[in-house]
């Protein structure tokens, strides 16, 4: 699939316990291209400076080696680990107030959506190759409906065609 590797599509690491999949989030992928234009984009977009914007990953195990403040900091993140889980898929308080009262609106609507699915896929196909296949669902959805390239989270519009794709993907911040 264009875009991503079956090596991150697998990787755990990029699997946000609150389903916001850090493959899909554009500082990551600033990070894995090494693209500092990118990185300040996003790091302009929440506040940061380029070299601060980088992250390989929310779930990274300890010490991580690249991760983003915000994401160090989540609260989320903090609470699934706390309860011994590895998403909030797992959880049966889910959504829970910190989901709801997300500061992002596409963070949050795209967890509200993300989730469920999450859930069918390991109720499907186990854990493992449920987890899996739900990044790799995630992936599918961000491209363009139009030309088909690969899209980050919260994306505008298509950076290859231009296509103006916020309704149709998470809407606007």
């Amino acid at each position: 699939m264009e875009g991503w590797k079956e090596d991150e599509i697998r990787n755990k690491n990029l699997m946000a316990p609150c389903g916001l999949y850090c493959g899909a989030c554009g500082v990551y992928i600033a990070t894995r291209d090494n693209n500092q234009k990118f990185k300040t984009v996003m790091g302009n977009l929440y506040g940061t400076k380029p070299e601060e914007t980088e992250c390989l990953g929310c779930m990274q195990p300890d010490p991580p080696q690249s991760i983003y403040g915000y994401c160090r900091a989540c609260g989320i993140r903090n609470c699934v680990q706390s309860k011994g889980f590895y998403s909030c898929h797992q959880c049966t308080d889910w959504p829970c107030d910190q989901i709801k009262n997300f500061g992002l609106a596409t963070g949050r609507r795209v967890m509200l959506q993300t989730i469920p699915l999450w859930r069918t896929k390991v109720a499907e196909l186990g854990d493992e190759e449920g987890s899996v296949a739900w990044a790799r669902a995630v992936c599918e959805r961000y491209h363009c409906p139009d030309c088909g390239k690969p899209l980050f989270r919260g994306a505008k519009r298509c950076r290859s065609c231009g296509k103006d794709i916020s309704a149709e993907l998470d809407g606007t911040l």
